[in-house]
């Protein structure tokens, strides 16, 4: 069974799958494994859990004119490329050298002078994780490389399947 020819629903809810199972890996990878998230794997996960999201609902409405098809492809684009933009700075932070104090996002500081809406988001989450760690590889990639990967696979997939012209249904 070729994907490619799948209709447009079961090709965005693929997509939303895909998604739920790369944030069920995350987890377990902090619960079981013990690796504890950095504040850019927290907004990672969140970029991927928008982009399930956006799949979600590309399936479950499933427009059968091509204009709605672009404007989910579009927005799953979109998320997609804000996902691996959030990707590629955690790559390049990983990439510094140890002694290079390289930054996560705004201090802890700075949110407790700014703390506002919900407690600066519960502080990121309560993230604890060090962005310049590498605590994980599979193929000589770390997971945030994974990660943009991924972001770029799935956002490739989105503009694919909203573009090119599918059986109905």
């Amino acid at each position: 069974m070729n994907p490619l020819r799948w209709n447009f629903r079961l090709q965005m809810l693929l997509g939303a799958a895909i998604c739920g199972g790369l944030l069920a890996f995350a987890v377990y990878t902090q619960v079981r494994l013990g690796l504890e998230p950095c504040s850019l794997c927290i907004y990672q996960r969140l970029a991927f859990a928008a982009l399930a999201v956006v799949f979600l609902l590309a399936g479950l409405h499933g427009p059968r004119n091509r204009p709605g098809r672009l404007s989910y492809g579009v927005l799953a684009a979109i998320v997609a490329a804000i996902g691996a933009g959030i990707a590629g700075r955690h790559v390049w932070v990983q990439a510094q050298p140890q002694d290079v104090m390289t930054s996560c996002g705004p201090p802890l500081e700075f949110l407790n002078q700014t703390m506002g809406p919900l407690e600066a988001f519960r502080t990121v989450l309560t993230a604890t994780g060090n962005c310049g760690d590498i605590d994980w590889t599979f193929l000589g990639l770390t997971m945030p490389m994974w990660c943009l990967v991924w972001y770029l696979l799935l956002g490739v997939w989105a503009v694919l399947c909203a573009s090119v012209k599918w059986k109905e249904g």
